[in-house]
């Protein structure tokens, strides 16, 4: 039997290395699912802090046995050693690659676990996992150069003249930047709030980027403002400590009205509107003071009640203000105007 392969390969040089070629590929295929059914065993019975390294090394498998049968395939030719040398340093490279690329992922794995261990490091999320893809990036470039021969001396001293240039361009964007970071790590504001600045603008923050934050307004409408602005703005919170909120609305009656009277409808009113009205909170119970008192005109009361959001006030005002209107002209109680002296012009004939 072997002198019939020896005959068969002799004068078909090609059906040899073709044959080599399967059967090397064979193997592979043998050696990955051995390899990947002990993976997959060791991951059943492992702890969940060792799971996530046993799924990379699993993924990793397939990947660096096909490099392998690159690798050992090319020798199979008659190849020079020169050639022989290139061809494993940059398999190696390939190798190393795959190596520091699922590494990367399994730190990002790491960092979300932590991240998630505790409710207070979810605002830092984004920066700590931008900050690591960072680091990896630069530290694997560092190792494939290296491998690949390149000195990295006269790359860090290119990067040192050029990094002074690149930070005067992007001088802007480095202050959103880090404003945004700053912006997350103190959490001022937050998705969903309601917040108003002290340059006017006010709306729901949509979006918080890393160079600026979208607010909505209730116009439906998008403001753009950059991270560095935010950052230095008095920005007013409607969301914090808490949505719910305290609504004034002011209400004027006539000098012949009695404030015990008034008092007590807009409190009846308030109370019963709390039950209909979606967004106003009957506790705490709404309740009237008196100020800021003895007007020009007019005695000046204020309705103090809560709502559940600063949106809610719109609807509570209008209803309210209908429903207090509606009991003033039942119990006959007035709302003064202003008295305006008219002048009065003299003509001579």
């Amino acid at each position: 039997m072997p002198l019939f392969w020896n005959q068969l390969f002799a004068d078909r040089a090609w059906l040899k290395l073709l044959f080599e070629i399967v059967l090397l590929i064979f193997a592979a295929g043998v050696l990955r699912s051995v390899a990947r059914r002990w993976l997959r065993r060791w991951m059943e019975n492992a702890d969940n802090r060792f799971r996530h390294s046993l799924a990379m090394l699993d993924r990793a498998v397939t990947p660096i046995l096909l490099l392998s049968v690159i690798a050992v395939s090319f020798h199979l030719f008659s190849i020079s050693a020169k050639t022989a040398g290139a061809i494993n340093r940059v398999v190696f490279v390939a190798v190393l690659a795959v190596i520091l690329y699922y590494a990367s992922k399994l730190a990002l794995i790491s960092v979300n676990r932590w991240l998630e261990a505790s409710p207070g490091r979810q605002s830092v999320r984004e920066p700590v996992q931008f900050v690591t893809k960072v680091i990896f990036a630069v530290f694997s470039t560092m190792i494939v150069l290296e491998n690949l021969g390149i000195r990295l001396t006269a790359v860090w001293t290119t990067l040192g003249v050029g990094s002074v240039a690149v930070a005067l361009a992007l001088q802007d964007t480095i202050s959103n930047f880090f404003a945004g970071i700053y912006l997350r790590l103190d959490r001022p504001i937050r998705t969903d709030d309601y917040i108003k600045l002290d340059s006017g603008q006010e709306g729901f923050v949509i979006h918080l980027g890393w160079r600026s934050t979208r607010i909505r307004t209730l116009q439906n409408n998008i403001v753009v403002v950059p991270n560095n602005k935010l950052a230095s703005s008095i920005v007013t919170n409607y969301a914090l400590p808490e949505s719910p909120m305290s609504l004034t609305i002011p209400i004027r009656t006539s000098y012949s009205s009695d404030p015990d009277h008034v008092e007590q409808i807009l409190v009846e009113e308030a109370a019963q509107a709390a039950k209909e009205i979606p967004g106003l909170m009957s506790d705490p119970a709404p309740f009237v003071r008196f100020i800021p008192g003895f007007g020009d005109f007019a005695l000046e009361f204020t309705l103090i009640c809560r709502v559940e959001s600063f949106t809610d006030q719109y609807l509570v005002q209008h209803e309210l203000r209908k429903r207090i209107l509606n009991r003033f002209r039942k119990d006959r109680i007035e709302i003064p105007s202003p008295e305006r002296d008219t002048p009065v012009h003299v003509f001579r004939v």
